[in-house]
């Protein structure tokens, strides 16, 4: 799954630190979505897609060739 969340983020000056905090996660956990070494869990995409002011689809799209919807 690939994300927006590292473009997003830079867009409003935000480090990785600031960001968690916004999300009440670490920056560790920032960094992982960001990397998609981890997916967030349904709560935490909804709060990053209101954050960002933006659809969860518009913040988490599928890899090119991923036909799971």
């Amino acid at each position: 799954m690939l994300n927006d969340v590292r473009e997003l983020r830079g867009g409003r000056g935000l480090s990785q630190a600031a960001l968690g905090e916004a999300m009440g996660v670490s920056r560790q956990t920032i960094n992982a979505i960001e990397t998609g070494r981890y997916m967030p869990s349904l709560p935490l995409a909804i709060a990053l897609a209101h954050y960002f002011d933006a659809s969860v689809e518009a913040i988490f799209h599928p890899e090119p060739g991923d036909n799971r919807r």
